[in-house]
């Protein structure tokens, strides 16, 4: 296969460069898209419980607790960028943990909103009940606990309603059961039913589960074996595909979620230390395959470029096959696509937050795209709350003769677009995480060693 020199050449120079020099190609634009993000949040969020809508504007929306999670991250970056106030920010944050705290726990199928500390994936956007008949999640409780602690490391002042967020956090963090959610097998399991019992899958192979199990390896009262992290990596699949040698998952979103959080940079576990990369390489490795195979374009989807793309779990057109210019084409509603060596799944469909969200891995190939698809597309993808969540140019019948274009903003999509930009310009986000000992401890328990984490204290 024939390998673009300039993935070549910026793959040599990034893997030199350092965070600062990365820091130059600053563009203006980003704080405007970062600003619209945060802002959806904000309107979209309840002040009173902090229940964050999984999707806006569809009416009878349930609440989606890992935005929650990114919810809150959002709050001290809105801080920083001086959208909103500390004191409004720690406001927004007390009532939310405070809100999940009182929350019914208990086994019980309905009039119950978590169990043994974990929460279902859905709650209902005012009561905070269970919604549907969805399950106990590992992965949003984790995204969900991923955001309390990171709020829980920023608000360090002296101030009652501060002192308070620090001990909800604490709270809310320490009564999770990560123990029980493995069922007597060797890893964490994917979530539970009062209905069903525990999910038949765990958590293995690489995907957006590493904070979850770096968040169970640092829980000070129901810590999980540090066999775990060994059950989580067996699965990896290493493998060289588009020119990239890296650990394949198909949608980027896998190669983003615990990064929002967790600097991987120069850090690196029993795995990368036998590679020879870190994590946020092999997230930048991961970027440039998306790139490049959108540029080459293999199945022919209409304006796929190496300015327009980015697969990861999205919304999507509808579920659905009909010809496109004689093309057979098979489409999908809310679907996770992505490309990798295992793995394929693509209809057309492009998501902003798949190049958003991997700002700080490839600058110099996701801000491009960014301002592409804002200056190709205009107010059908860029609006008041910066790019809905996905489009398919491919999808074209006599309703969509341009195209499908969103509607909805999704949370869980929104949150890595302005969290990653706030990591790139400074590394806020990493830096704060970086104070908190539970992270840490979870970190050196899976084996971490190198870079910022060496100067960090060991917690037993």
């Amino acid at each position: 296969m024939k390998i673009n020199i300039f993935i070549i050449l910026a793959t040599v120079s990034l893997s030199v460069s350092s965070f600062g020099q990365q820091q130059k190609m600053w563009d203006p634009f980003l704080d405007t898209v970062q600003q619209r993000t945060i802002q959806w949040f904000l309107d979209v969020t309840p002040k009173e419980t902090g229940l964050t809508l999984d999707r806006w504007p569809t009416e009878r929306q349930p609440s989606s607790i890992a935005a929650v999670g990114f919810a809150l991250t959002t709050y001290p970056v809105a801080v920083e960028r001086k959208i909103i106030s500390r004191e409004e920010a720690a406001e927004r944050t007390v009532n939310t943990l405070r809100f999940f705290w009182k929350l019914p726990q208990s086994s019980k199928k309905i009039k119950t909103s978590g169990y043994r500390g974990l929460f279902y994936h859905f709650l209902k956007p005012t009561s905070g009940l269970r919604e549907w008949n969805c399950e106990l999640s590992t992965i949003d409780t984790g995204l969900l606990m991923a955001g309390i602690l990171f709020c829980q490391s920023y608000f360090d002042n002296n101030s009652i309603v501060e002192k308070e967020i620090r001990t909800l956090a604490d709270s809310l963090y320490c009564r999770v059961d990560w123990k029980w959610m493995m069922s007597d097998r060797k890893g964490i399991t994917m979530g539970w039913k009062p209905e069903d019992g525990f999910h038949q899958s765990i958590w293995s192979g690489y995907n957006e589960a590493m904070i979850l199990n770096i968040l169970a390896l640092g829980s000070p009262t129901f810590p999980v074996p540090i066999t775990v992290w060994n059950a989580w990596t067996e699965k990896y699949i290493w493998k060289e595909y588009y020119g990239q040698e890296h650990i394949n998952f198909m949608p980027l979103f896998g190669h983003q979620y615990s990064h929002v959080w967790i600097d991987f940079r120069g850090i690196k576990d029993d795995y990368m230390r036998k590679k020879g990369i870190d994590y946020f390489e092999n997230s930048r490795r991961a970027t440039y395959v998306h790139y490049e195979y959108a540029r080459q374009n293999p199945n022919k989807w209409i304006d796929y470029a190496d300015s327009i793309w980015g697969m990861t779990a999205c919304d999507g057109p509808k579920d659905t096959i009909f010809e496109v210019n004689g093309i057979k084409r098979d489409f999908r509603s809310y679907s996770a696509r992505g490309t990798g060596a295992d793995e394929h799944l693509d209809d057309g469909t492009i998501a902003p937050t798949a190049v958003g969200g991997s700002i700080p891995f490839a600058p110099e190939i996701t801000i491009p795209a960014l301002k592409a698809m804002r200056n190709k597309y205009g107010d059908k993808l860029w609006t008041k709350y910066g790019f809905l969540d996905a489009f398919n140019p491919t999808y074209i019948t006599p309703d969509t003769p341009n195209g499908w274009f969103d509607h909805d903003y999704l949370g869980i999509d929104q949150g890595p677009i302005a969290l990653m930009i706030e990591n790139y310009r400074n590394g806020f986000v990493w830096e704060t995480m970086k104070k908190n000992p539970y992270i840490v401890k979870g970190l050196h328990r899976a084996g971490f060693t190198g870079g910022w984490l060496d100067n960090s204290p060991k917690k037993k």
